[in-house]
């Protein structure tokens, strides 16, 4: 599909008839989904720099359809409190503090079995439902005390790895850290790109160390964060996030939470639009986790409107889609509560508010 380079965010040149100038090229609408019930991991694929170095992004435009996305769609009552429900599922209930102790991962790895009070869950009637946070993150010194208390669960201890937030310890090092996570239980893998391949145009070295990080993580996932607020430009945004598909990442993820730009929804736009040209040229399904800053039950859903319309409903289930988020879960308890009483609690009400 032909489309105007002024007006559509995320454009790809590519030859026009007979190979004369160059046209922007995109994929508007997702020609199918994923299976339902089971998404291929992605295998990587060989790295293409024409592709790469093709991409551009149109600002202006990224900015307008962003700034569309919480006006477009809007859910009220019953409907609501349905879709906060979901994205408790969504959530990678996170501590990442270096006062962190044994005691609080437990605590945090109690209200991931169990986010809901009893009375808000009786209330709702959803008490058969099961409902648990997606997964629990932690640096990987506290991994062997997720993964007991977590014990008899389905829910899957996430790590942070390679030198997280920084990503600049010795390749080695960062290598070692992702064997010693998956040694230690740890089923998700956070890892970090080194953000000056990105910013110095070195796609090759960055496509390699994913595909390093990949190989290490075996049969655990992994999420690629990109650092985006650290990427200078949304086309670097855009080149980084096709590089790490193309390294093997089942995630993209947009920060560390540490940046002092964190996830916002230009970055998520470019994202999920470059995770859905990957997927129709692939039929590769990568999820996206926005992460740092997302407080509320209102950005939450604003997040969840963006992957419905550009990536489609199967993006809203966990094995495509995360929240990385330590307070999130509070306020849309709140909401919750305001849904059944009609008042709006105190943070204080709600374990670990």
């Amino acid at each position: 599909m032909t489309v105007n380079r002024h007006s559509d965010p995320v454009a790809r040149s590519a030859p026009q008839g007979g190979g004369h100038g160059l046209r922007p090229v995109l994929v508007r609408e997702p020609r199918h989904e994923p299976p339902a019930d089971h998404v291929e991991r992605n295998p990587g694929t060989p790295l293409d720099l024409d592709a790469v170095r093709a991409v551009r992004v149109n600002r202006s435009a990224v900015e307008r359809r962003a700034a569309t996305i919480p006006t477009r769609r809007t859910v009220k009552k019953e409907w609501q409190a349905a879709w906060l429900l979901r994205a408790i599922t969504l959530i990678d209930l996170t501590t990442l503090s270096g006062d962190d102790t044994p005691g609080n991962v437990r605590r945090l790895c109690a209200k991931a079995m169990r986010p809901l009070r009893d009375d808000v869950e009786r209330g709702l009637g959803v008490e058969s439902l099961g409902i648990t946070a997606g997964a629990v993150c932690v640096y990987h010194a506290m991994v062997p005390t997720a993964v007991e208390a977590l014990g008899g669960t389905e829910i899957p201890v996430a790590a942070v790895s390679t030198g997280f937030p920084a990503g600049l310890s010795p390749f080695a090092q960062r290598l070692e850290e992702i064997h010693a996570s998956v040694a230690a239980g740890a089923r998700e893998i956070d890892i970090v790109i080194t953000r000056s391949h990105v910013l110095t145009g070195n796609y090759e070295a960055l496509y390699h160390e994913v595909k390093a990080f990949r190989a290490a993580c075996g049969d655990a996932h992994m999420k690629a964060i990109l650092a985006t607020g650290e990427l200078a430009t949304l086309g670097n945004v855009a080149r980084a996030s096709l590089v790490a598909m193309q390294g093997g990442a089942d995630f993209i993820k947009t920060s560390t939470g540490k940046e002092g730009v964190n996830a916002t929804m230009p970055f998520a736009l470019v994202m999920a639009r470059m995770i859905r040209e990957y997927f129709e040229r692939t039929g590769y399904a990568v999820g996206f986790k926005p992460a740092g800053g997302i407080r509320t039950a209102r950005q939450a859903l604003e997040y969840l409107y963006l992957m419905k319309e550009e990536l489609g409903n199967r993006w809203l289930r966990a094995d495509l889609f995360r929240f990385g988020a330590s307070s999130l879960l509070t306020d849309i308890e709140r909401q919750l509560e305001m849904f059944l009483t009609g008042r709006y609690a105190a943070a204080h009400r709600q374990p670990m508010g």
